[in-house]
Protein backbone atom coordinates (compact mmCIF):
# COMPACT_ATOMS: atom_id res chain seq x y z
CA UNK A 1 0.00 0.00 0.00
CA UNK A 2 1.57 3.30 -1.09
CA UNK A 3 0.62 6.55 0.64
CA UNK A 4 1.02 10.10 -0.65
CA UNK A 5 3.65 11.95 1.37
CA UNK A 6 4.21 8.94 3.62
CA UNK A 7 7.66 7.64 4.56
CA UNK A 8 7.05 4.82 2.14
CA UNK A 9 6.17 6.90 -0.94
CA UNK A 10 8.62 6.34 -3.74
CA UNK A 11 7.75 9.44 -5.81
CA UNK A 12 8.52 13.08 -5.01
CA UNK A 13 5.52 15.36 -4.46
CA UNK A 14 6.01 17.31 -7.71
CA UNK A 15 4.58 16.94 -11.16
CA UNK A 16 6.84 14.50 -13.01
CA UNK A 17 8.20 15.38 -16.41
CA UNK A 18 7.77 11.81 -17.53
CA UNK A 19 7.85 8.27 -16.20
CA UNK A 20 11.46 7.74 -17.13
CA UNK A 21 12.64 10.98 -15.52
CA UNK A 22 11.48 10.29 -11.97
CA UNK A 23 13.67 7.91 -9.94
CA UNK A 24 11.78 5.19 -8.13
CA UNK A 25 14.50 4.76 -5.51
CA UNK A 26 17.52 6.56 -4.20
CA UNK A 27 21.11 5.42 -4.57
CA UNK A 28 21.35 2.71 -1.84
CA UNK A 29 24.28 4.29 0.09
CA UNK A 30 22.36 7.59 0.16
CA UNK A 31 19.16 5.88 1.31
CA UNK A 32 21.19 4.13 4.05
CA UNK A 33 22.66 7.47 5.16
CA UNK A 34 19.29 9.24 5.25
CA UNK A 35 17.69 6.46 7.31
CA UNK A 36 20.63 6.51 9.71
CA UNK A 37 20.58 10.31 10.03
CA UNK A 38 16.84 10.44 10.67
CA UNK A 39 16.91 7.82 13.43
CA UNK A 40 20.03 9.29 15.04
CA UNK A 41 18.20 12.60 15.32
CA UNK A 42 15.29 10.89 17.05
CA UNK A 43 17.71 8.95 19.29
CA UNK A 44 19.20 12.11 20.81
CA UNK A 45 15.74 13.16 22.02
CA UNK A 46 14.57 9.77 23.29
CA UNK A 47 17.80 8.35 24.78
CA UNK A 48 16.93 9.32 28.41
CA UNK A 49 13.85 7.09 28.13
CA UNK A 50 16.07 4.28 26.83
CA UNK A 51 18.28 4.64 29.93
CA UNK A 52 15.22 4.42 32.20
CA UNK A 53 13.79 1.47 30.25
CA UNK A 54 17.05 -0.47 30.61
CA UNK A 55 17.15 0.13 34.38
CA UNK A 56 13.51 -0.91 34.85
CA UNK A 57 14.01 -4.09 32.82
CA UNK A 58 17.05 -5.12 34.90
CA UNK A 59 15.50 -4.25 38.26
CA UNK A 60 14.62 -7.36 40.26
CA UNK A 61 16.29 -9.70 37.78
CA UNK A 62 15.32 -13.32 38.54
CA UNK A 63 13.79 -12.28 41.88
CA UNK A 64 10.19 -12.75 42.97
CA UNK A 65 8.07 -9.62 43.03
CA UNK A 66 8.29 -7.84 46.37
CA UNK A 67 11.56 -9.52 47.38
CA UNK A 68 13.89 -6.77 46.18
CA UNK A 69 14.37 -3.05 46.68
CA UNK A 70 12.76 -0.95 43.97
CA UNK A 71 14.97 2.00 43.11
CA UNK A 72 12.84 2.87 40.08
CA UNK A 73 9.04 3.05 40.37
CA UNK A 74 7.99 4.62 37.10
CA UNK A 75 9.13 6.75 34.20
CA UNK A 76 9.06 10.19 35.84
CA UNK A 77 10.41 8.98 39.18
CA UNK A 78 13.17 7.03 37.42
CA UNK A 79 14.15 10.05 35.33
CA UNK A 80 14.33 12.14 38.52
CA UNK A 81 16.41 9.50 40.37
CA UNK A 82 18.88 9.13 37.50
CA UNK A 83 19.16 12.89 37.05
CA UNK A 84 19.62 13.50 40.79
CA UNK A 85 22.18 10.71 41.27
CA UNK A 86 24.11 10.62 37.99
CA UNK A 87 23.51 14.21 36.92
CA UNK A 88 22.02 15.41 33.66
CA UNK A 89 24.77 13.62 31.74
CA UNK A 90 23.54 10.40 33.36
CA UNK A 91 20.29 10.74 31.41
CA UNK A 92 22.31 10.51 28.20
CA UNK A 93 24.44 7.53 29.21
CA UNK A 94 25.44 5.33 26.32
CA UNK A 95 24.43 8.00 23.79
CA UNK A 96 27.45 7.45 21.54
CA UNK A 97 26.83 3.69 21.40
CA UNK A 98 23.10 4.32 20.95
CA UNK A 99 23.79 6.62 17.98
CA UNK A 100 26.11 4.01 16.48
CA UNK A 101 23.40 1.38 16.93
CA UNK A 102 20.63 3.55 15.50
CA UNK A 103 22.76 4.56 12.54
CA UNK A 104 23.77 1.02 11.64
CA UNK A 105 20.53 -0.75 12.46
CA UNK A 106 18.07 1.74 10.99
CA UNK A 107 20.30 2.66 8.06
CA UNK A 108 20.26 -0.99 7.02
CA UNK A 109 16.62 -1.52 8.05
CA UNK A 110 15.08 1.49 6.31
CA UNK A 111 17.43 1.26 3.34
CA UNK A 112 16.60 -2.42 2.81
CA UNK A 113 12.86 -1.73 3.19
CA UNK A 114 13.08 1.08 0.62
CA UNK A 115 14.78 -1.29 -1.80
CA UNK A 116 12.09 -3.97 -1.37
CA UNK A 117 9.37 -1.36 -1.89
CA UNK A 118 11.06 0.05 -4.99
CA UNK A 119 11.28 -3.50 -6.33
CA UNK A 120 7.53 -3.91 -5.79
CA UNK A 121 7.94 -6.70 -3.23
CA UNK A 122 5.75 -4.93 -0.65
CA UNK A 123 2.78 -4.87 -3.03
CA UNK A 124 2.13 -8.59 -2.54
CA UNK A 125 -0.21 -9.68 0.26
CA UNK A 126 1.77 -9.57 3.49
CA UNK A 127 4.73 -8.17 1.60
CA UNK A 128 5.05 -5.11 3.82
CA UNK A 129 5.08 -7.26 6.96
CA UNK A 130 7.63 -9.72 5.58
CA UNK A 131 9.87 -6.96 4.22
CA UNK A 132 9.75 -5.12 7.53
CA UNK A 133 10.63 -8.27 9.45
CA UNK A 134 13.51 -9.17 7.14
CA UNK A 135 14.85 -5.62 7.22
CA UNK A 136 14.72 -5.60 11.03
CA UNK A 137 16.49 -8.95 11.36
CA UNK A 138 19.31 -7.86 9.06
CA UNK A 139 19.75 -4.53 10.79
CA UNK A 140 19.69 -6.08 14.27
CA UNK A 141 22.37 -8.61 13.42
CA UNK A 142 24.75 -6.07 11.91
CA UNK A 143 24.32 -3.55 14.74
CA UNK A 144 24.28 -6.04 17.64
CA UNK A 145 27.75 -5.14 19.05
CA UNK A 146 26.69 -1.50 19.40
CA UNK A 147 23.52 -2.52 21.28
CA UNK A 148 25.59 -4.74 23.57
CA UNK A 149 27.84 -1.83 24.57
CA UNK A 150 24.87 0.54 24.84
CA UNK A 151 23.13 -1.78 27.30
CA UNK A 152 26.27 -2.17 29.43
CA UNK A 153 26.84 1.58 29.62
CA UNK A 154 23.21 2.50 30.32
CA UNK A 155 22.96 0.04 33.19
CA UNK A 156 26.10 1.42 34.86
CA UNK A 157 25.58 3.71 37.85
CA UNK A 158 26.55 4.20 41.48
CA UNK A 159 25.98 1.30 43.86
CA UNK A 160 23.09 3.05 45.63
CA UNK A 161 20.76 2.70 42.63
CA UNK A 162 22.51 -0.04 40.62
CA UNK A 163 20.46 -2.83 39.03
CA UNK A 164 21.69 -5.79 37.03
CA UNK A 165 25.31 -6.71 36.51
CA UNK A 166 27.73 -3.75 36.50
CA UNK A 167 30.40 -4.06 33.81
CA UNK A 168 32.24 -0.87 34.79
CA UNK A 169 33.41 0.16 31.34
CA UNK A 170 35.25 3.47 31.05
CA UNK A 171 33.67 4.41 27.74
CA UNK A 172 32.52 3.17 24.36
CA UNK A 173 35.92 2.33 22.89
CA UNK A 174 37.17 0.71 26.09
CA UNK A 175 33.97 -1.35 26.24
CA UNK A 176 34.53 -2.74 22.75
CA UNK A 177 38.19 -3.48 23.52
CA UNK A 178 37.38 -5.08 26.88
CA UNK A 179 34.70 -7.36 25.43
CA UNK A 180 36.91 -8.34 22.50
CA UNK A 181 39.89 -9.19 24.73
CA UNK A 182 37.77 -11.20 27.14
CA UNK A 183 35.43 -13.01 24.72
CA UNK A 184 36.84 -12.57 21.22
CA UNK A 185 34.92 -11.52 18.11
CA UNK A 186 31.97 -13.78 18.89
CA UNK A 187 31.63 -12.04 22.27
CA UNK A 188 30.70 -8.84 20.47
CA UNK A 189 27.63 -10.63 19.13
CA UNK A 190 26.64 -12.15 22.49
CA UNK A 191 22.90 -11.57 22.97
CA UNK A 192 22.18 -11.37 19.25
CA UNK A 193 19.84 -14.36 19.62
CA UNK A 194 17.57 -12.06 21.63
CA UNK A 195 18.09 -8.95 19.49
CA UNK A 196 17.13 -10.46 16.14
CA UNK A 197 13.66 -11.68 17.27
CA UNK A 198 13.16 -8.34 19.09
CA UNK A 199 13.83 -6.13 16.10
CA UNK A 200 12.21 -8.55 13.64
CA UNK A 201 8.92 -8.35 15.53
CA UNK A 202 9.23 -4.63 16.27
CA UNK A 203 10.20 -3.66 12.73
CA UNK A 204 7.42 -5.71 11.14
CA UNK A 205 4.85 -4.20 13.52
CA UNK A 206 6.14 -0.63 13.11
CA UNK A 207 6.57 -0.48 9.34
CA UNK A 208 3.29 -2.28 8.66
CA UNK A 209 1.05 -0.60 11.25
CA UNK A 210 2.39 2.96 10.78
CA UNK A 211 1.65 2.85 7.07
CA UNK A 212 -1.80 1.28 7.53
CA UNK A 213 -2.74 3.54 10.46
CA UNK A 214 -1.74 6.69 8.60
CA UNK A 215 -3.87 5.64 5.63
CA UNK A 216 -6.81 4.89 7.93
CA UNK A 217 -6.56 8.21 9.80
CA UNK A 218 -6.26 10.13 6.51
CA UNK A 219 -9.35 8.43 5.07
CA UNK A 220 -11.28 9.15 8.29
CA UNK A 221 -10.53 12.86 7.71
CA UNK A 222 -10.02 13.62 11.40
CA UNK A 223 -7.50 16.32 10.57
CA UNK A 224 -6.69 18.68 7.72
CA UNK A 225 -4.99 17.09 4.71
CA UNK A 226 -1.23 16.55 5.24
CA UNK A 227 -1.53 17.63 8.89
CA UNK A 228 1.30 16.52 11.17
CA UNK A 229 -1.43 15.30 13.55
CA UNK A 230 -2.17 12.49 11.12
CA UNK A 231 1.38 11.18 11.43
CA UNK A 232 1.32 11.70 15.20
CA UNK A 233 -1.91 9.70 15.59
CA UNK A 234 -0.58 6.96 13.32
CA UNK A 235 2.62 6.82 15.35
CA UNK A 236 0.66 6.49 18.60
CA UNK A 237 -1.37 3.62 17.15
CA UNK A 238 1.81 2.03 15.81
CA UNK A 239 3.49 2.61 19.17
CA UNK A 240 0.81 0.59 20.97
CA UNK A 241 1.16 -2.31 18.53
CA UNK A 242 4.95 -2.29 18.72
CA UNK A 243 5.00 -1.94 22.52
CA UNK A 244 2.65 -4.87 23.14
CA UNK A 245 4.41 -7.17 20.68
CA UNK A 246 8.02 -6.15 21.29
CA UNK A 247 8.33 -5.52 25.06
CA UNK A 248 8.76 -9.21 26.05
CA UNK A 249 11.48 -9.58 23.41
CA UNK A 250 13.00 -6.30 24.60
CA UNK A 251 13.23 -7.54 28.20
CA UNK A 252 14.83 -10.81 27.13
CA UNK A 253 17.24 -8.98 24.84
CA UNK A 254 18.33 -6.59 27.62
CA UNK A 255 18.88 -9.49 30.04
CA UNK A 256 20.94 -11.50 27.53
CA UNK A 257 23.10 -8.51 26.64
CA UNK A 258 23.77 -7.42 30.21
CA UNK A 259 24.45 -10.80 31.88
CA UNK A 260 28.01 -11.56 33.04
CA UNK A 261 30.01 -14.39 31.47
CA UNK A 262 32.12 -17.15 33.02
CA UNK A 263 35.66 -18.25 32.20
CA UNK A 264 34.28 -20.35 29.34
CA UNK A 265 32.65 -17.25 27.77
CA UNK A 266 29.17 -18.54 28.60
CA UNK A 267 26.41 -16.51 30.20
CA UNK A 268 26.21 -16.98 33.96
CA UNK A 269 22.45 -16.42 34.13
CA UNK A 270 20.98 -17.59 30.83
CA UNK A 271 22.08 -20.07 28.17
CA UNK A 272 19.94 -18.49 25.46
CA UNK A 273 16.63 -16.97 24.42
CA UNK A 274 14.34 -19.81 25.52
CA UNK A 275 16.20 -20.31 28.82
CA UNK A 276 15.86 -16.60 29.62
CA UNK A 277 12.16 -16.65 28.74
CA UNK A 278 11.48 -19.65 31.00
CA UNK A 279 13.50 -18.30 33.94
CA UNK A 280 11.88 -14.87 33.84
CA UNK A 281 8.38 -16.39 33.75
CA UNK A 282 9.22 -18.84 36.55
CA UNK A 283 10.74 -16.30 38.96
CA UNK A 284 9.12 -12.97 38.05
CA UNK A 285 5.83 -14.11 36.56
CA UNK A 286 4.45 -13.35 33.10
CA UNK A 287 4.42 -9.62 33.91
CA UNK A 288 8.19 -9.78 34.30
CA UNK A 289 8.27 -9.85 30.51
CA UNK A 290 6.54 -6.46 30.48
CA UNK A 291 8.91 -4.60 32.78
CA UNK A 292 9.64 -1.13 31.44
CA UNK A 293 6.59 -1.22 29.17
CA UNK A 294 5.59 2.38 29.93
CA UNK A 295 8.93 3.95 28.94
CA UNK A 296 9.02 1.66 25.90
CA UNK A 297 5.73 3.16 24.73
CA UNK A 298 6.58 6.73 25.76
CA UNK A 299 9.84 6.42 23.83
CA UNK A 300 8.43 4.65 20.76
CA UNK A 301 5.75 7.23 19.94
CA UNK A 302 8.05 10.28 19.60
CA UNK A 303 10.85 8.13 18.15
CA UNK A 304 8.53 6.79 15.46
CA UNK A 305 7.20 10.26 14.62
CA UNK A 306 10.64 11.91 14.58
CA UNK A 307 12.42 9.15 12.68
CA UNK A 308 9.66 8.56 10.12
CA UNK A 309 9.05 12.26 9.48
CA UNK A 310 12.76 13.10 9.29
CA UNK A 311 13.31 10.19 6.93
CA UNK A 312 10.37 11.30 4.81
CA UNK A 313 11.59 14.91 4.56
CA UNK A 314 15.19 13.94 3.82
CA UNK A 315 14.19 11.39 1.18
CA UNK A 316 11.75 13.76 -0.52
CA UNK A 317 14.46 16.43 -0.71
CA UNK A 318 16.90 13.92 -2.15
CA UNK A 319 14.35 12.67 -4.69
CA UNK A 320 13.55 16.24 -5.75
CA UNK A 321 17.25 16.94 -6.19
CA UNK A 322 17.72 13.77 -8.23
CA UNK A 323 14.66 14.68 -10.32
Amino acid sequence: MRLLNSPFTRQPSVTPVGPSHTPRALWPPLDFSLGALACCGACVVTNPLEVVKTRLQLQGELQARGSYQRHYRGVLQALWVVGRTDGLRGLQKGLTAALLYQGLMNGVRLGFYSYTEAAGLTDAPGGSLIAGAAAGALGAFIASPAYLVKTHLQSQTVAAIAVGHQHNHQGVSSAFVSIYRREGVTGLWRGVNGAVPRVTVGSAAQLATFSSAKDWVARAQWFAPLSWLTALTAAMISGVAVTVTMTPFDVISTRLYNQPVDEFKRGRLYSGFVDCLMKVCATEGIMGLYKGMTPVFVRLAPHTVLSMLLWDVLRQRALLYAH
